[in-house]
């Protein structure tokens, strides 16, 4: 099978596809989506660093919710920032000027990372909002004229929810129809057993042998690119951990040169106290033999 940031590339933005897309989706917000249109994310790019490193689609529901996909390979300290940020573009850039904040929609944002992003065991992780009273503790619910405005019972379901799939983290073990697409995303094989929404499009579409003679050789580049900025990265790091062992020994180095500057000085210190002391006690003798 092709690997998925590939094919969010190249495939499943042709609306003939969008079933795979719509399956992932389903099975992650455990309900039916129907997808609009795909188009670019506020933080796609295509530079030489972003072409290998990430990508990320902007999906529209037919309900006028929006789903931000982003697929993310190396690490990043402020990714969480960053997920807030391509939610604030999405939720700002999608009302117009004048209307009134009812009309404000509804964002999903799902990071697919093969990192590990925070710190925890689990491979899947949801973000919502939510309200409760310091008091209480009883959730903030909407009123009757809201939920009928609204269609939602808490005010957390009108804001963003965030997911989190840390795909290096899965064990394998496709416990459920979920699993069964993040066990894709992490070795890009769909068992024959797997019956996942959407599976079955994707079997079909992102195997190898169903792409193109021109798909294929791009898929090949892209492959290649990838090894070898890999290989740059890694190569780097050997370098920069090579080089932080040098300045290790070499501050090691110093340490124990000032430890035995520090030792030399100390006994030089004694020395010059017990001489001091010595010359003192002479000096005290010498008064007591002349006031006699």
């Amino acid at each position: 099978m092709i690997t998925f940031d590939w094919a969010m590339k190249r495939l499943l933005r042709q609306k003939a596809n969008f079933g795979v897309l719509e399956g992932f989706l389903s099975e992650l917000l455990r309900r039916k989506i129907i997808i609009k249109s795909i188009g670019e994310s506020e933080g796609n790019r295509e530079d030489e660093i972003g072409r290998y490193n990430r990508v990320d689609i902007l999906v529209e529901a037919d309900d006028k919710e929006l789903v931000i996909i982003e697929l993310q390979y190396d690490r990043e300290y402020d990714y969480f920032q960053r997920m807030l940020y391509g939610v604030s573009k999405a939720v700002t850039e999608y009302i117009y000027k004048g209307d009134p904040y009812s009309r404000l929609r509804k964002v999903y944002s799902i990071n697919i990372v093969y990192f590990d992003l925070g710190k925890g065991d689990d491979y899947v992780y949801h973000g919502f909002t939510h309200f409760t009273g310091l008091h209480t503790h009883e959730a903030l619910e909407l009123t009757a004229k809201q939920l009928q405005l609204y269609g939602q019972n808490l005010p957390g379901e009108l804001y963003p929810e965030y997911y989190i799939i840390k795909v290096n983290k899965f064990d394998d073990v496709a416990r459920d129809t979920l699993d069964e697409w993040v066990y894709y995303l992490k070795n890009n094989k769909i068992r024959d057993d797997f019956t996942a929404q959407g599976i079955d499009k994707a079997r079909q579409i992102l195997a190898f042998d169903n792409l193109t003679d021109d798909e294929k050789k791009q898929y090949w580049r892209r492959v290649e690119g990838k090894r070898v900025r890999d290989g740059e990265i890694q190569s780097a790091f050997i370098d920069g951990e090579a080089k932080g062992e040098a300045e290790r020994a070499r501050l090691e180095a110093d340490c124990t040169r000032l430890e035995a500057d520090r030792a030399r000085l100390e006994a030089e210190l004694t020395a010059s106290k017990k001489l001091a002391d010595e010359q003192a006690a002479r000096i005290a003798e010498l008064e007591r033999l002349a006031g006699k």
